[in-house]
């Protein structure tokens, strides 16, 4: 039988296409409904953490889905708003985000393949990126001005912060595989 942070892992994916639906609803209040569905996805996220502890339903298959399921939703909000805003400045933050889950996802299942997965476990800093990182998604998917605030341009600065992050976070990663890496290449 599924676990329940399992099925919620699967929502998260399911909820994928319909944030790209709800981000081009051809209404008004069509930034309202993408960003509330990004946000049933990020609530499902930690949902699925908390129950898999608490409940003890942990298992290998949910730690393998649950990071590619937050990748996939990541990288759709980034590629739909790099669509809709495209400037060099989101387009250089959506590469460098992107092309560092690639990195650190194929640095992580190479590390694990030679037994040394625990040198490249989430650390602090990834968490921080990754907090950055959604509140940037969640002002840019809204994109409009919400009690005054102007609310694209702290979710740009957001981005921005959570960049830092990507690129501080990935070299650490990196640093701490260099010793490994070296020693397979020689």
């Amino acid at each position: 039988m599924t676990s329940i942070p399992t099925l919620l892992t699967y929502l998260r994916i399911a909820l994928i296409p319909v944030f790209v639906l709800a981000f081009y609803l051809p209404v008004g209040w069509a930034h309202i409904a993408a960003t509330v569905v990004f946000g049933l996805a990020a609530f499902t996220d930690w949902l699925d953490g908390y129950l898999a502890r608490k409940l003890d339903q942990a298992s290998r298959f949910g730690a393998f889905l649950d990071p590619v399921a937050d990748k996939l939703m990541v990288a759709a909000a980034l590629v739909l708003i790099v669509q809709r805003d495209p400037s060099i400045w989101m387009a250089v933050a959506a590469v460098v985000i992107i092309g560092r889950e690639i990195t650190i996802s194929a640095l992580r299942e190479w590390m694990a393949e030679i037994g040394q997965r625990a040198q490249v476990a989430v650390s602090n800093l990834g968490k921080y990126k990754t907090t950055a990182q959604m509140v940037a998604l969640f002002m840019l998917i809204y994109d409009a001005p919400l009690l005054g605030l102007p609310i694209h341009e702290i979710g740009m600065g957001f981005l921005y912060i959570a960049v830092v992050l990507t690129l501080w976070s990935m070299f650490s990663y990196l640093k701490a595989a260099w010793p490994i890496l070296k020693a397979e290449q020689d």
